[in-house]
């Protein structure tokens, strides 16, 4: 079997497929890429039986067939050779894999296409239909907010929720929460699943702006569609918390302030933050805003103070400033709004302007002011 490609273009699915490949595989063969050939197509499926990527890329070939290439070695000599056609032949008997640049040949040993694992596809034709730049907003919004507790298996990665033409990504580790919702998805079906990380960091990698990704859900895995490229996620199996249960449905006490001044200082006021805690201390009165920390065990403290809008009782509450900075850095908005009700309870960041479609809301627990 031969067949002839780009080196460029090659490498550029390789290097996206490869974000598949695990560094301790449990099975030796999935550190291969494994290259399928049809009718000129060559299909790229890489897997760590977890997460799945399949590429598809036109080629010249003469034949059909497949071979399992060596993922490390395959990617380092196409890194080190310039943009140029190369060309594969494959010995069916040996496995021999035989490459040729304008710069000489280089061989490698291969395996055979058939030891590498099935992948999963879906069992049934219902999808789900949406832009990437609402699956992409999603998960920059919600990844950073998952758990890396195993104990709370859930909490370890994003939960997806469709109904009526609406998507919801809700992510938490039980101290902070963020979901978000998009109304302009195209449905006809209900569906709930959790994806984990890997998968989620996988999404963003393959993703490029302004395409139609299709999305469809079985019981074990989740598959979206878009660009030639098809990722196969294998879904958590745990059940989600009730994230409704702990959103508070009354915060009178209404913070406005610009985005930006507010995480440039609460960067600076971390500085001082105590380890242990890390807590910055907000107090709210009138058209001001004082934040400030201390770290007690080396006799450190910051006050800053801004102007704001703030509307409702003068109060003293403390957050992880660091979840604070964390929240504000996924957010793209001038100002954003806190909403709050008292020192213990939760309070709501939200952003100040939303599109019509969208709806953003992150909720995130105080911590006790006498902690200091």
């Amino acid at each position: 079997m031969k067949f002839s490609v780009s080196s460029s273009e090659l490498l550029k699915q390789l290097q996206v497929a490869g974000g598949a490949i695990s560094n301790n595989p449990v099975l030796p063969i999935l550190e291969d890429f494994l290259f399928k050939i049809q009718n000129n197509i060559l299909t790229i499926i890489a897997t760590d039986m977890e997460s799945t990527i399949v590429k598809r890329i036109d080629v010249t070939s003469d034949e059909n067939g497949s071979i399992a290439v060596p993922g490390k070695i395959l990617l380092d000599t196409l890194k080190a050779l310039p943009q140029q056609p190369i060309t594969f032949s494959i010995n069916p008997e040996t496995k021999a894999i035989e490459i040729t640049s304008a710069y000489g040949k280089y061989k490698l040993s291969g395996e055979d296409g058939d030891d590498f694992p099935d992948i999963s596809h879906p069992d049934f034709e219902d999808d789900i239909k949406f832009s990437s730049e609402i699956l992409l907003n999603g998960i920059n919004h919600t990844l950073f907010a998952t758990s890396n507790d195993e104990l709370r298996l859930a909490m370890n990665g994003v939960f997806f929720k469709v109904e009526k033409n609406n998507l919801t990504l809700v992510a938490t580790d039980a101290h902070k929460l963020v979901k978000c919702s998009f109304s302009n998805v195209e449905s006809k079906n209900r569906a709930s699943f959790i994806l984990p990380k890997k998968s989620l960091n996988l999404l963003k990698s393959a993703l490029s702006a302004d395409e139609p990704v299709q999305m469809m859900v079985n019981e074990t895995n989740a598959f979206f569609s878009f660009n030639n490229t098809t990722l196969i996620c294998r879904l958590i199996d745990a059940r989600y918390p009730d994230y409704n249960a702990v959103i508070p449905l009354n915060n009178p006490n209404l913070l406005v302030v610009p985005r930006q001044d507010f995480l440039s200082s609460l960067k600076r006021i971390s500085i001082y933050a105590g380890k242990a805690f890390n807590k910055v201390t907000l107090s709210l009165v009138d058209s001001s805003l004082t934040l400030s920390s201390k770290d007690l065990d080396f006799s450190n403290e910051a006050i800053e103070q801004m102007p704001c809008e703030y509307t409702g009782d003068p109060m003293d509450i403390a957050f992880n400033v660091k979840f604070l900075i964390e929240m504000l850095s996924v957010l793209d908005c001038k100002e954003v709004q806190l909403k709050l009700a008292t020192s213990t309870r939760a309070g709501i960041l939200v952003p100040g302007e939303q599109d019509e479609s969208e709806d953003t809301l992150m909720l995130l627990m105080p911590v006790m002011l006498e902690t200091y």
